[in-house]
């Protein structure tokens, strides 16, 4: 699922004022003319308190690269055509970051963050019927927010080839999904190598929706949620687990579940 060094701040930086400044060499801290905007030198906006404003002036830059990424793909993307797709200046674009590889690096932070709530969301594995209804919606959700961050997650795969530092981002979100399956299984089936069962299941379910993502398989999502969740489901319990009655709760004991085809 799923990287170059953010220049650190000189010691002891103060406020400056950008006030009709011009692009320096380094291309880092551009103002447009007669503007005046307090900001740290080296100091991203990511780690500064931003007004509303100011949260919605990075929103539309990050959409705006979003789509140059997608469009161009990562190392063809330049700073210009985000400034361009985001009807923005160039000095805009330098007090919000410092390159393009910062932005991206926000966009990743996004994801990654939102990949992990869903890891976390991943329900108790119950070997019942139940048990697999659930792996079904929670698989569900998982490939509709592949989908959702799709050109994201084929741009970071690009720029991962030379970034070693996207590359770790990735490394880490994997492992980070994987102790929250890891934690499951082990619940699920005691006797079990839990993490290198949650590691296969992890490669699993990603290269899949990555190949139906990027169109390498031929085969419809809800096909594919309700495949993936039967080979999990069946790996740790069985093939006739998912076929027991579903379960009704001990308070409720007239209730009927309503179930998924």
């Amino acid at each position: 699922m799923g990287p170059a060094t953010t220049p650190s701040a000189p010691s002891g930086p103060k406020p400056v004022s950008t006030r009709g400044a011009k692009s320096g060499t380094n291309g880092k801290r551009v103002a447009t003319r007669g503007a005046k905007v307090a900001v740290v030198a080296g100091e991203p906006a990511s780690k500064r308190a931003l007004r509303s404003q100011g949260r919605k002036t990075m929103r539309k830059l990050l959409d705006a690269a979003m789509v140059v990424f997608a469009r161009r793909g990562y190392h063809a993307a330049r700073v210009d055509d985000i400034v361009k797709a985001a009807r923005t200046s160039h000095g805009t674009f330098y007090l919000y970051f410092s390159s393009k590889e910062e932005l991206f690096r926000a966009l990743v932070a996004g994801t990654t963050e939102s990949m992990v709530e869903l890891a976390r969301a991943l329900p108790p594995l119950t070997p019942d019927r139940d048990g697999y209804v659930a792996l079904v919606d929670w698989l569900a959700r998982f490939t509709d927010l592949y989908e959702q961050q799709s050109a994201l997650l084929r741009t970071w795969t690009e720029a991962e080839i030379v970034d070693s530092e996207l590359g770790q981002v990735g490394g880490d979100l994997v492992a980070q999904f994987a102790r929250e399956l890891t934690t499951r299984v082990r619940a699920a089936v005691p006797d079990l190598d839990a993490r290198v069962a949650a590691l296969a299941l992890v490669a699993m379910i990603e290269r899949a929706t990555y190949y139906l993502e990027t169109r390498q398989i031929r085969v419809g999502r809800a096909e594919l949620v309700t495949t993936l969740a039967g080979v999990t489901h069946a790996a740790l319990f069985g093939a006739d687990a998912r076929d027991q009655p579903p379960r009704v709760a001990a308070t409720s004991p007239a209730a009927t579940p309503v179930l998924r085809s």
